[in-house]
């Protein structure tokens, strides 16, 4: 097993959540943080005319955030906890070697907002990378 950073003893805690999965979300998420504030609400032009700028606006029905949403709703709830719980270790609320203690503060945090929270969290694909990071995972493995 891997070690988290800063531990040598420590083993990797099992996720309920597959690494695999963490990435592709780490990926959306990275996708949906370079929207910038939605400068012509209506415009009326063409996509092809004004060169497909109006994708890079953050919308209200963005499709990359509904589908990061929706991936994030669609996990299971052992899933949406670990997720958070790797999102408040790469925030450095946390150690690798607290990740029991983190990850039942995230359980007794969990609510039908969870997506929504995630979402809301405009490094979140940064914070998930250092939460793996921090207890000795990577997307790269």
């Amino acid at each position: 097993m891997k070690h988290g950073i800063g531990s040598d003893d420590a083993e990797t805690p099992e996720l309920t959540v597959p690494v695999r999965k963490v990435c592709f979300i780490v990926a959306k998420a990275r996708e949906f943080d370079v929207k910038v504030a939605v400068t012509e609400p209506d415009a009326g032009s063409n996509p092809t005319d004004d060169n497909e700028i109006a994708v890079l606006q953050d919308h209200d029905d963005d499709p990359v955030r509904e589908e990061l949403g929706s991936l994030i709703s669609e996990l299971s709830i052992d899933e949406q906890i670990d997720l958070v719980a790797l999102m408040w270790l790469g925030r450095d609320d946390g150690e690798a070697a607290d990740w029991e203690e983190v990850r039942q503060q995230a359980a007794y945090a969990h609510n039908k907002h969870t997506a929504g929270y995630l979402c809301g969290n405009p490094l979140l694909g940064d914070h998930l990378e250092a939460g793996l990071d921090a207890i000795g995972l990577s997307c790269g493995d």
